[in-house]
């Protein structure tokens, strides 16, 4: 479980240049300050997590329930309530803001976002399929999967198959990039690589909980 998270929104890639003069790929985030709303436990919930808000919204658009909970919290409406797994939300009080300073220069981080929709897809495409021979009397059936099951026994195909399908649009998950830049006066994140999503995506940032993986300490 990740001791620090935060919320932003997807802006876009650039690249930078390093103090060697290397180009880096970086995804600009832009990471406003997160209002806490709610402190869930283990005692009271089953498991630790912090409700956040960011951005501002008038209460006027927004449905009673909603309206009451931000009340009761004592905390000015955001434009989405989001939750945030930790291990330990003790040091967390309700109205706390958590800005993206807990981050910094080198830090690996997991960002967690649902990924662009590419609509119906075939195997070659959707899993990386081979296809058939382009000749030898194939006919028609250069993009198909081939034969998916068996005939009598057992007389069904097994459930899990890869088929032609919907292509994306689902959670997705790039562990351990890091951290470039991280800089609180623009409320901005630069981080190495590429990130789930199209731009304006709102995207989990966490710091990396499978840093063995990549050979670092924890």
């Amino acid at each position: 479980m990740a001791s620090k998270a935060i919320v932003g929104q997807k802006v876009g890639m650039t690249q930078i240049w390093d103090e060697n003069n290397h180009v880096v790929p970086v995804t600009v985030l832009s990471v406003p300050p997160c209002r806490v709303v709610q402190i869930k436990t283990e005692l009271n919930d089953g498991y630790n997590a912090l409700q956040v808000t960011f951005g501002k919204i008038s209460e006027k658009n927004l449905n009673q329930p909603k309206a009451g909970h931000f009340s009761k919290a004592g905390v000015e409406p955001g434009e989405k309530l989001l939750e945030l797994r930790l291990d330990d939300v003790d040091d967390y009080q309700i109205g706390q803001e958590i800005r993206v300073d807990i981050l910094s220069k080198g830090d690996l981080v997991d960002v967690t976002a649902v990924s662009k929709g590419k609509g119906f897809a075939g195997v070659m495409k959707r899993h990386g399929f081979a296809g058939q021979r382009a000749s030898h009397g194939a006919h028609k059936v250069h993009r198909k999967p081939g034969a998916i099951g068996q005939c009598a026994t057992p007389s069904r195909v097994f459930q899990g198959k890869k088929m032609p399908g919907r292509m994306g649009s689902q959670k997705t998950t790039i562990l351990n990039l890091e951290v470039v830049q991280s800089n609180d006066a623009e409320g901005t994140l630069l981080v190495k690589g590429s990130v789930p999503g199209a731009r304006g995506t709102t995207v989990l940032i966490r710091n990396a909980i499978k840093l063995a993986s990549v050979g670092r300490d924890s």
